[in-house]
């Protein structure tokens, strides 16, 4: 009878709302629905659609006290030029109160490739820093102690190499594998779909992240062996239901292949992770990060047959937005990181990436880095947004919301299911060309001004060009080159080619773990290009066949 009543008088309401808006029209491209009401969650149940924080189905939050306790991890992917360079901007953020490290690598390094070599002419240290071999890496870390913080490197081709060169790092400081703390992003299925630094096919890749899934889980036990990443999807236009789909259909095909494998699923999931976007609609952005939760929990507990409950539970790294950040009046990216924030940490995140102003431009500059850690730093303790957790809950809107978008990502779910999963989806083009219509979409409503962009489609000013950016020098690829020179002059180059036949060897037998092997070969100083190279000469090299 409530309900009735309820119904009776919203339509009373819609009849008013229809008479206001003869002198009062509503803007253009809102959403179709005006106000949500307890209408819109009927059926809705407390302890199976929501539950408590940290128990199933963690729509909540993972942890049972969330920042009540400790606040996220607050990163800032950072890394330029040299491991020299990169060094002093991790030791300067640390000391501006970072908690946790975030490697960003040059273009070269993402794709396997040494600074010496013709196809990183150009590119070496622009977008991230030079890692040619364990050299670069004792460099990079130098004077920060692998046990005392959490390191996320987003390298995903040969994430292997770099983990392995992480490891020895570790080691020459006295530090145990099982004293390490954090995350490969390991993730290339997203590389096919969406980012495009693939080096091998993707049985070989699907291999290579199996075999880190066994050795962390017997040697580097407190590691988060991949981050599976929507978030770019998310910088490449999808939808935010999107984003949990093809993220969500990435994991299901990584536990799959572990399973194959022949590995207990409840050894490995406790330490799978995911990396999303923070992008603008606050509210909507907060949904999401619910309905992710609570899909995935279902999906290792119903589909898997997970056991422990860590194995249920999505942990997340959140980035704002890079896609959001505007060349244009840039200023106006801090208030956009600061929303982004705000949707970060209402929607539980357990780590978080703030951008700079300035990074639609250039590489951020200390200066810009430390407002963006400032933003995290003020929500943190000033806001108060994280003395409660999960305070939307129960919002009539937040509620729907989380509801509408964890079902039209189940629809894509069944969708790639049908296709076979979801290496088989991308291999057919159907998870890109859904993220090309959604960014196409995106971009025209722009173009006409149906989305407003403040700065870019609408109120423009007329601006000088921004001084004092950060720019890498162009000689930062001769000095790694002559690094490289020095290296191979100085190192063991017997023992080299020793660990790298090993290496090719097991690379011919499927059911070899390659992790000791690359270990072995990055202990002798061989370099990144060389380990790829002979990956590269078993495994091949994925060429994109994409049918749109």
């Amino acid at each position: 009878m409530a309900n009735e009543s309820l119904k009776a008088k919203l339509e009373a309401y819609t009849a008013r709302v229809q008479k206001a808006l003869a002198k009062f029209p509503e803007r253009k491209n809102l959403p179709e629905q005006r106000i949500y009401t307890p209408l819109d969650l009927e059926g809705f149940d407390y302890e199976r659609d929501l539950g408590f924080p940290g128990e199933y189905p963690f729509t909540r939050g993972v942890q049972p006290t969330m920042y009540r306790g400790r606040f996220w991890t607050m990163r800032q992917y950072a890394g330029f030029a040299t491991a020299e360079e990169s060094n002093k901007r991790y030791k300067f953020l640390l000391e501006n109160g970072q908690t946790g490290l975030s490697v960003a690598f040059d273009l070269p390094t993402q794709i396997g490739y040494d600074s010496d070599h013709p196809m990183s002419e150009g590119e070496v240290g622009k977008v991230g820093v030079a890692i040619d071999s364990l050299a670069d890496m004792e460099i990079l870390f130098d004077g920060i102690p692998l046990d005392k913080v959490s390191t996320s490197m987003t390298i995903n081709a040969p994430a292997s190499v770099l983990l392995a060169m992480y490891i020895a790092v570790a080691e020459k400081q006295g530090v145990t594998p099982d004293k390490l703390n954090g995350t490969i992003q390991n993730d290339i299925l997203k590389e096919y779909a969406a980012r495009g630094t693939y080096i091998f096919p993707p049985k070989p890749s699907m291999r290579l992240i199996t075999n880190i899934f066994e050795y962390c889980s017997k040697h580097v036990p407190n590691w988060n062996t991949i981050s599976i990443s929507g978030y770019h999807i998310r910088e490449a236009g999808s939808t935010a239901a999107q984003e949990i789909a093809f993220t969500l259909a990435d994991g299901i095909a990584y536990v799959d292949a572990a399973v194959k494998a022949g590995l207990n699923v409840d050894d490995f999931a406790g330490r799978l992770s995911f990396f999303f976007n923070a992008h603008n609609n606050v509210l909507e952005e907060v949904a999401k990060f619910r309905a992710a939760r609570r899909m995935w929990a279902k999906i290792m507990r119903e589909r898997f047959k997970a056991q422990n409950p860590k194995s249920w539970m999505l942990r997340f790294h959140t980035q704002t937005a890079g896609s959001m950040l505007t060349a244009q009046q840039p200023d106006n990216n801090i208030v956009r990181v600061a929303l982004q924030t705000v949707a970060a940490v209402l929607g539980g995140t357990q780590s978080l990436h703030t951008n700079s102003k300035d990074e639609a431009l250039a590489l951020p500059t200390e200066d810009s880095v430390r407002i963006a850690l400032r933003t995290q730093q003020i929500v943190a303790y000033e806001s108060g947004l994280a003395d409660v957790i999960d305070p939307l809950a129960g919002s009539y809107y937040i509620e729907a919301m989380t509801n509408k978008l964890e079902n039209e990502a189940w629809e894509y779910i069944k969708k790639i299911d049908e296709l076979g999963g979801a290496v088989v989806a991308i291999e057919k083009g159907y998870i890109q060309k859904e993220i090309q219509d959604s960014a196409y979409k995106w971009q025209m409503e722009v173009e006409t001004k149906q989305r407003i962009i403040v700065g870019v489609n609408q109120f423009q000013i007329e601006e000088k060009p921004v001084e004092g950016l950060l720019r890498v020098d162009a000689s930062v690829g001769e000095l790694q080159k002559k690094k490289l020179a020095d290296l191979r002059a100085k190192r063991d180059n017997a023992a080299v080619q020793e660990k790298l036949a090993a290496l090719e060897k097991a690379c011919q037998d499927e059911n070899v773990n390659l992790m000791p092997y690359i270990l072995d070969a990055v202990k002798v100083y061989a370099t990144l290009g060389e380990i790829c190279g002979v990956m590269r000469k078993v495994f091949g090299e994925y060429e994109a066949h994409v049918n749109l």
